[in-house]
């Protein structure tokens, strides 16, 4: 009887050399975190103290210590396997990158605001270096992929789910255990999120982008981001219920309102963009003026709810002005939408942007001089009180769970439940047979005719269900900042929510993806928010943003099948294959 034995790969003898200094180089910078960067306590984050790293250094840190867990799977460990379905090539290029850009970055930062080299310690040059060693030895590491995966139909080895893996490593877990990685992926991805929010001084936010992208990108190619996008897939509904509890979590993990009130207004962001995308997204219709919906459901809900320069004088409940708010901006949807949704792409798109601007104009003259005595012009509507909801005041501090929560932290998990409520309305009426039809209006209006889908009044309904969206996220935000005035909702400015920064949400996060745009919507408001002290270059670094995701990644950050095969060829997919919903009209493999 002969007894077969698992052998260990045999590593040629420069890669083995490559692999032993990458580790050697990431484990010198890991131990330089523990040195003194500068003399100084000048820079922030108190890079001077020895035996414990700050600010910038615990960065560098994670990135040394991600660096060497990869290159330690990369021997085969058993344990390590799970983690690296792609290989470990190219996910320790990019954690090494990490490392070494957010290492230089500090030494750079300390260089120029302190006058010269002159003020690093030894422990800030050994990091320098051993982060440029750890990337240079990372770059001889041998490639993942033989040759043959470039061929068409190998699309599946870099998606990471189970059966782009051998059969030993691809035996599927129980149920528990899968569950038990969706919890702990999202209490993961929940610090991650808490860690950049809080962060306090912008050189610290600038150092957790370069390692979080960089980290990012190394998962992706390892082939963990696609397994856990699988395992996701298979369980939506407890992956969409533990994405809600770790962001009902966020507010418990704060101490003042400070940093809540930017997660509150990111969810008013998120909301409005999943209700744009529902026009831009399925439905395929270019909407430039679609922040007007947001400032018809603000002034609604201003009007009717108490504020003592309200025109109006009337005070209804929370529920009342909520209904008004979206109601007045499903209303204006079917009033703008039922005249001009014959038209098509670019005209359409300049019809959107001229009812944006008319929106703005006109609230702005109903100020009972060039017009009525509505919205007092320029001024706005100010002192829009707080909601008050069966009693609870949102106003007002309150002990949750022996934890307080300030008034942005009320805000913050109403708009939670707002959200929740278009999450849910976006993904129903995405796989019902109404969702379908505004999916092939997209691709193609004209096709879709022909096979008896009224396209009219189709389109009319996504933008009606588009503008209520937005109404509803409007009538919270008024009473969230006091104060509603016309200057809020522009095409462009330097402050989101304007239409130009909810588009971009959308095609950065991905269309017509449920994910995508709260993705999309969280970095466009965080990054403004945490950057200021590069106010002036905003609108520069947006643009050149835009246009490197549109070379490297058009479909966006989180891209459907449909997306990747429109975008990519077939062997470059990387994403899992999707089961479609029962009736619906895909692509298959075979056809692709």
């Amino acid at each position: 009887m002969t007894t077969t034995h698992e052998t260990t790969p045999v590593i040629p003898l420069p890669a083995a050399a490559a692999r032993l200094t990458t580790a050697a180089g990431a484990l010198t910078t890991l131990a330089s975190t523990f040195l003194a960067w500068t003399w100084t306590a000048q820079f922030p984050g108190d890079l001077t103290v020895t035996g414990y790293p700050g600010g910038l250094q615990v960065l560098t840190l994670v990135g040394a210590a991600l660096t060497l867990l990869f290159v330690i799977a990369g021997y085969g460990i058993k344990g390590l396997r799970w983690l690296t379905p792609a290989g470990t090539g190219a996910p320790v290029i990019w954690l090494a990158l990490g490392t070494f850009g957010t290492t230089w970055y500090t030494l750079t930062a300390i260089s120029i605001q302190l006058g010269g080299l002159a003020h690093l310690e030894p422990g800030g040059v050994i990091a320098g270096i051993a982060a440029l060693v750890t990337v240079l030895a990372a770059l001889g590491l041998p490639a993942d992929r033989p040759a043959e995966d470039d061929k068409p139909g190998a699309w599946k080895r870099f998606t990471g789910s189970l059966a782009a893996i051998s059969p030993r490593r691809a035996k599927e877990l129980p149920s528990w255990a899968e569950i038990l990685i969706i919890a702990v992926a999202f209490g993961i991805g929940l610090y991650v999120f808490t860690y950049g929010i809080d962060t306090e001084y912008g050189e610290l936010f600038v150092g957790y982008l370069i390692l979080v992208a960089c980290a990012f990108t190394g998962l992706h190619r390892a082939g963990l981001v696609g397994r856990l996008t699988a395992l996701t897939g298979k369980h939506r509904n407890i992956t969409l219920t533990a994405a809600f509890v770790a962001a009902a979590c966020f507010p418990f993990t704060q101490s003042n309102d400070q940093y809540t009130s930017v997660a509150a207004n990111i969810l008013i962001f998120a909301t409005v963009a999943l209700g744009l995308n529902v026009v831009v997204g399925l439905a395929g219709l270019l909407d430039l003026g679609y922040v007007a919906f947001l400032g018809v459901g603000a002034y609604a809900a201003a009007l009717v709810s108490g504020s003592p320069d309200s025109t109006i004088g009337v005070q209804f409940p929370f529920w009342a002005a909520v209904l008004t708010g979206a109601g007045a901006s499903l209303v204006f949807g079917v009033l703008i939408g039922a005249p001009t949704l014959r038209l098509r792409g670019d005209y359409l798109a300049i019809v959107t942007l001229g009812f944006g601007e008319i929106f703005r104009i006109t609230m702005n003259n109903l100020n009972g001089s060039t017009g009525p005595d509505v919205t007092n012009g320029s001024a706005g509507i100010p002192n829009v009180p707080d909601l008050v909801f069966f009693g609870f005041d949102f106003g007002i501090e309150h002990t949750i769970l022996g934890v307080p929560i300030g008034r942005f932290g009320n805000y913050y998990l109403l708009m939670l439940l707002a959200t929740a409520i278009v999450v849910m309305v976006f993904r129903r009426a995405g796989e019902s047979r109404i969702g379908r039809a505004w999916v092939a209006i997209r691709e193609d209006e004209t096709a879709a005719t022909a096979m008896g889908i009224n396209a009219f009044r189709l389109k009319l309904l996504a933008f009606a269900l588009g503008a209520s969206l937005a109404g509803l996220a409007g009538s919270v935000q008024a009473h969230v900042t006091y104060t509603v005035t016309p200057e809020q909702y522009q095409f462009a400015g330097p402050v989101p929510p304007n239409s130009a920064f909810l588009l971009a949400a959308v095609i950065l996060g991905g269309m017509g993806t449920l994910s995508g745009p709260i993705i999309g919507a969280a970095l466009l408001y965080l990054i403004p928010a945490k950057m200021q002290f590069m106010a002036d270059y905003q609108l520069l670094l947006f643009g050149l943003a835009l246009v490197l995701l549109m070379r490297f990644r058009p479909e966006g950050l989180v891209a459907d099948r449909r997306k990747q095969l429109e975008f990519h060829e077939t062997g470059q997919l990387d994403v899992p294959e999707q089961r479609l919903p029962e009736g619906a009209v895909g692509v298959t493999k075979a056809e692709a």
